[in-house]
């Protein structure tokens, strides 16, 4: 199992761009366009299943362990299926509660068995080679104005095999500071030159998502990483970061955006409070806001909303007190799991473990004002685990 599991971590972590077509399997109209016809998905998907099934059976195997996180894990799990068993809809959410624990299992299986030899490049070379296609495109398909549907929903916006901007710019948040951290510290020169390539890359296509929640979170980002390996002196650093960000985001106010979706989320947010008022205790079902937010948006709302726009605002319309409370168990028990490993990892590892945790901070700014599935269901639980990993082993055997 030690020589299987390696190919398949480099198959999914190569495949993490496709993740968004899975949206298309809902009932829900797809706010976007999917390059990824449904039958595809269908196949990716099982294919995703298929890797678990092979992970649980991996992680049965003596000798097991019990991260610090498993608990959590499964706790949120429990929550999402008690709030879909109470919820209006209970099937509305099976698909991405199943995702998620697909990505339960990945999270244990890079904790478990990161140190196993070539688990390191089967991590990085298809994870950074996959960014790299995917912001190679997301460029080019801007610039041809290909497919038009695209082009027009997106007003020009990158978007690529993602769904929307917004999707492509949460992902890169992840991206980028992982791709800089393995290019200052590989000893390879190929594997340097591939990050620093999807550093190139991954940024032009970043900054044409024209996503200012995403903007934003990267800025936090960048901040979080200079404070956190700062030098005597660098703080100043972190804040002209985060206020570059924010000059950025008001100088392009309305680039490549319909103005008249500058104050949508100010009456979804209140419809989600709503919503939150009337089912405080396990919400209206994991998946279901659309369905609850057509009855108690305002006048002058959206049409539609498939999330509140809002990460901890749709965990709590959702699943109510019992999801956040989850969700906090969750943050809680991996900050202090990462801060014991930091606290006896070695400057280089604490460095790489800190550009890791700094994308993942990145989405957690973007999630204040938007909620991005692919992040949430396809990026956070393995970069944890990658955090956690990397803060013992660095690169582990350094994948040149």
């Amino acid at each position: 199992m030690n020589r299987v599991i390696p190919p398949l971590e480099a198959i999914t972590w190569f495949c993490v761009p496709l993740f968004p077509s899975f949206i298309t399997l809902t009932a829900v109209s797809v706010p976007g366009v999917s390059l990824i016809p449904s039958g595809l998905a269908f196949s990716l998907l099982g294919i995703m299943a298929a890797f678990a099934l092979l992970g649980i059976v991996a992680l049965l195997m003596p000798p097991r362990q019990a991260p610090p996180t498993l608990l959590p894990l499964i706790g949120w799990l429990c929550a999402a299926l008690l709030s879909a068993a109470l919820g209006f809809n209970p099937r509305a959410g099976l698909l991405f509660i199943a995702i998620y624990g697909l990505g339960v299992v990945w999270h244990l299986a890079i904790v478990r068995f990161y140190r196993e030899p070539w688990m390191s490049a089967a991590t990085f070379w298809p994870f950074l080679a996959s960014g790299l296609l995917a912001s190679a495109a997301a460029i080019a398909m801007v610039v041809w104005r290909w497919p038009a549907g695209q082009y027009a929903i997106g007003h020009g916006r990158s978007i690529g095999t993602f769904i929307l901007p917004g999707e492509l710019a949460g992902y890169l948040i992840v991206y980028l500071p992982i791709a800089f951290g393995v290019a200052l510290a590989t000893r390879f020169a190929a594997l340097r030159a591939l990050a620093w390539c999807g550093c190139a890359l991954g940024g032009v296509a970043f900054l044409m998502t024209f996503s200012r929640a995403g903007w934003m979170g990267l800025a936090a980002a960048v901040a979080f990483y200079i404070f956190a390996t700062r030098e005597r002196g660098q703080t100043r650093y972190a804040i002209l970061a985060v206020l570059v960000g924010i000059a950025a985001v008001l100088l392009v106010f309305n680039a490549h955006h319909n103005p008249s979706e500058n104050y949508t989320r100010l009456s979804i947010w209140q419809a989600a409070i709503d919503i939150v008022e009337r089912f405080p205790l396990t919400g209206v079902g994991p998946f279901d806001f659309a369905s609850a937010y057509a009855l108690v948006r305002l006048p002058d709302g959206d049409a539609t909303a498939f999330h509140a726009h809002s990460f901890l605002l749709t965990i709590f319309a959702e699943m109510g007190i019992v999801g956040v409370l989850a969700v906090l168990w969750l943050g809680w028990s991996f900050a202090c799991a990462l801060r014991d490993r930091l606290a006896a990892a070695s400057p280089l590892h604490k460095q790489l473990a800190l550009a890791v945790v700094a994308g993942l901070v990145g989405t957690l700014v973007q999630g204040l004002i938007d909620t991005v599935s692919v992040v949430i269901f396809g990026l956070w639980l393995p970069t944890m685990a990658l955090a956690l990993a990397m803060a013992r082993d660095g690169l582990g055997e350094d994948p040149g």
